[in-house]
């Protein structure tokens, strides 16, 4: 679009902002966002834990039936969102901040794990959304799933501007990056997207088949994580209760046996374990892998008297973080207050 401003900033983010913004360009369904957008006024930081940090026991269940008590140490139990109306993603960046993503109203909030403290970061323009999300530290960005507008978005990572947005499809659910993409799912669409972060990099749709392709529930293609080389996705599919892998190059999906989640929503892929969030459950599920991927089996669930409908989560150390969707209220979810809750991993 000629009426893109570059923008440059010094070292390596400022050259991909070029680099994404040439992308833009030569894509007719990519908006660029103005150069007024890259000095946002921030909101005031506002207090989320409690006065007094208390020590959080997790139950952890596993499939011999023993039961583990983790404490969580001096990490505050929940961290409430400050004027959320919902919550859906969870995101980690450099050291203990975290972001947080607001579904309806499509606000980012970032906070910090260790003392609890959170702001509201991001104030996008009215019509947007914001479901899954994930922090992209080497390139100092953050990639946002936007939902029933059909749109993606690419943020800065430390100031919130707003560099981009992608018209990509249906429901636009969830979000990993790779080294050279950020690749995010549809609900509604038997599709994937990739948005190249790499120069020279291409923008496509992958038409994905196989089981992953089942369009017969509601939500369908949900969470996703990729193997460190990039080479192989793994997906969530809400509708069948499954976890799945997606070759990125053909699209073609294969189910990894022995995995029965019901409710399943985001995942994450740690080493050779995923944990599935079970958001109708209140649990999350641990998965250990074969090597290959090909099977896998629950060995432990994962439960908190703070999980109310947790939706996704992402890893800290030793512990897991989720937030809460609070969707047994309904949808749209009418709870006063959403929080992100940290747990132990078994």
């Amino acid at each position: 679009m000629s009426g893109c401003r570059q923008f440059v900033s010094d070292g390596p983010k400022g050259v991909f902002e070029m680099t994404i913004r040439t992308e833009i360009n030569s894509q007719a369904q990519v908006v660029c966002a103005s150069s007024a957008a890259l000095r946002p006024k921030m909101s005031h930081i506002a207090a989320a834990a409690a006065a007094a940090i208390i020590m959080l026991v997790t139950t952890v269940t596993f499939v011999s039936g023993q039961t583990l008590s983790a404490p969580t140490n001096e990490f505050p139990n929940t961290i409430v969102l400050p004027g959320a109306r919902s919550a859906e993603g969870i995101a980690i960046g450099q050291g203990s901040i975290f972001y947080a993503s607001d579904f309806l109203a499509g606000d980012i909030f970032r906070g910090d794990l260790r003392t609890g403290k959170v702001e509201r970061f991001i104030h996008p323009p009215n019509g947007r959304q914001a479901v899954g999300l994930k922090a992209d530290i080497r390139h100092g960005l953050l990639f946002v799933a936007g939902g029933f507008t059909g749109q993606a978005y690419v943020y800065d990572l430390q100031t919130g501007a707003d560099l981009a947005t992608f018209q990509l499809g249906g429901l636009i659910n969830d979000v990993v990056v790779t080294e050279e993409a950020a690749w995010f799912t549809d609900s509604l669409l038997p599709h994937i997207y990739r948005i190249p972060i790499a120069p020279g990099g291409s923008q496509r749709t992958i038409v994905v088949t196989g089981p992953a392709a089942d369009l017969s529930g509601f939500p369908n293609l949900n969470g996703i994580a990729a193997t460190p080389d990039g080479k192989t996705l793994i997906v969530s599919h809400s509708g069948l209760g499954a976890i799945l892998t997606v070759d990125p190059t053909t699209g073609v999906s294969k189910l990894i046996d022995g995995v029965v989640v019901p409710a399943v929503d985001g995942i994450l892929l740690d080493g050779g374990r995923l944990y599935a969030v079970q958001v109708d459950l209140n649990q999350i599920a641990q998965v250990d892998l074969s090597p290959d991927l090909s099977s896998g089996t629950v060995t432990a669930l994962i439960t908190s008297p703070d999980f109310e409908a947790p939706t996704t989560a992402a890893r800290f150390g030793d512990r897991l973080v989720a937030v809460n969707g609070k969707y047994d209220t309904g949808f749209p979810p009418t709870a006063t207050t959403y929080e992100v809750v940290t747990v132990r991993k078994p």
